[in-house]
C-alpha cells in the first residue's frame, strides 16, 4: 500500500462511501433475486455478475496504472478467491429471504470466525478481550437466528454460513497482506473470481433482462469502488480509528431496505444487530491496536 499523509476526516469519508456502496450491492442483489427487476436470478448468477464487472473495472484500472505482478502466491490467491466467491454467493442468497439489516449484521461475524480460525491456522494467540468481543457478537447472532420462534429462518443460516466462509477468506488475506501490493491482490482475486463464477454459473444461467444487466453491472462496479475506497481509507488513518466506521454498512442497508422494499426492522433485529455491532467494534478496536504487520489492510469484498 502506498504511504499517504494521515488524514482521519478523509479516511472516515472514504470508509463511509465504501459502506454505502457495499450496502447498495446487497439491495441490488435482493432486487435481482426476488423478482424486482424481472424473473428472479439464481444467487450464483448474481455473484457471477459481481465478479465479471468488477474484473472489467480492475482490468481497465490496470491498463492505466500498469502494475507489475511480482511473485504472486497463486494457490493462496485461488483459495482466497474461492472462499470470497462462496461467501458472496451465500450472502446474496440470504438477502432474498431476510431483511438486509439482519443479513448485514450477521455478516459482521466474519472477523469473529477469522479470529477463531487464526488460532489453528495461523497459530495466533487470542486474549480475553478478543474472546469477550467474539462472545458478544455471537450472542447477537443467536438473537437474530430467533431460535425461540420455533423455526430458525433459512436466510439467517445462509448469512451465518457466509460469515464462516468469509472468515476463511480473511485468513487468506492475512497471509497475502504485506507480501503483495493491494492492487495486485485485488486484480488477481477478481480475475480468479470471475473464472470460478463463470464455471459455476453454467448450470443456472438464465437470460437477464435489460434492467438486470444494469443492476449486475452496478453491483460489480460498486464493489470494485468499495474495495478501492476501503484500501485508501485504511492508508490514511489508524485501523483502530477507521475500522469501526465500517459498521455504517448496517445503517445504509437498513435505509435502502426501507426505501426500496418498505422493510422496517423489528425489535429483535435492532437488539441482535446492536449486540453484534458492539462485539464487532470491540474486536475492531482491539485488532487495530495490534502490530501493523498483523492488520488486514485489504478489503474482504
Amino acid at each position: 500500500m502506498q504511504n499517504h499523509a494521515p488524514n482521519p476526516p478523509l479516511a472516515v469519508l472514504l470508509m463511509l462511501l465504501a459502506t454505502a456502496f457495499i450496502a447498495a450491492t446487497t439491495v441490488l442483489a435482493k432486487a435481482i433475486g426476488t423478482g424486482g427487476l424481472g424473473e428472479p436470478l439464481h444467487p450464483v448468477q448474481i455473484s457471477h455478475g459481481r465478479f465479471l464487472f468488477a474484473f472489467l473495472g480492475f482490468v481497465m484500472l490496470a491498463a492505466v496504472l500498469r502494475p507489475k505482478i511480482k511473485s504472486p502466491d497463486l494457490p493462496l490467491h485461488a483459495a482466497r478467491s474461492l472462499f470470497g466467491w462462496g461467501g458472496i454467493t451465500l450472502m446474496f442468497a440470504a438477502v432474498a429471504f431476510i431483511p438486509l439489516s439482519d443479513a448485514t449484521a450477521i455478516s459482521f461475524l466474519n472477523p469473529v470466525f477469522a479470529m477463531m480460525l487464526a488460532i489453528p491456522l495461523l497459530q495466533e494467540r487470542v486474549g480475553p478481550i478478543r474472546w469477550t468481543a467474539a462472545g458478544i457478537a455471537l450472542a447477537g447472532a443467536l438473537i437474530l437466528l430467533r431460535p425461540g420462534a420455533g423455526v430458525i429462518q433459512p436466510g439467517a443460516l445462509l448469512a451465518l454460513a457466509a460469515a464462516v466462509v468469509l472468515g476463511f477468506e480473511i485468513i487468506c488475506i492475512k497471509r497475502l497482506t504485506g507480501r503483495e501490493p493491494p492492487l495486485q491482490i485485488l486484480l488477481i482475486n477478481n480475475t480468479m473470481g470471475v473464472v470460478i463464477a463463470s464455471v459455476a454459473v453454467i448450470w443456472v444461467w438464465a437470460p437477464p433482462t435489460a434492467a438486470q444487466w444494469i443492476a449486475l453491472a452496478a453491483i460489480g462496479i460498486l464493489m470494485a469502488c468499495a474495495q478501492t475506497l476501503f484500501i485508501h481509507a485504511m492508508a490514511r488513518a489508524e485501523a483502530s480509528f477507521v475500522a469501526p466506521f465500517s459498521f455504517a454498512t448496517l445503517l445504509f442497508a437498513t435505509l435502502y431496505d426501507f426505501a426500496v422494499f418498505d422493510v422496517v426492522p423489528d425489535s429483535v433485529s435492532w437488539v441482535g444487530a446492536g449486540v453484534i455491532v458492539a462485539g464487532g467494534v470491540l474486536l475492531a478496536l482491539r485488532d487495530g491496536r495490534r502490530k501493523p504487520a498483523q492488520r488486514v489492510t485489504t478489503a474482504r469484498l
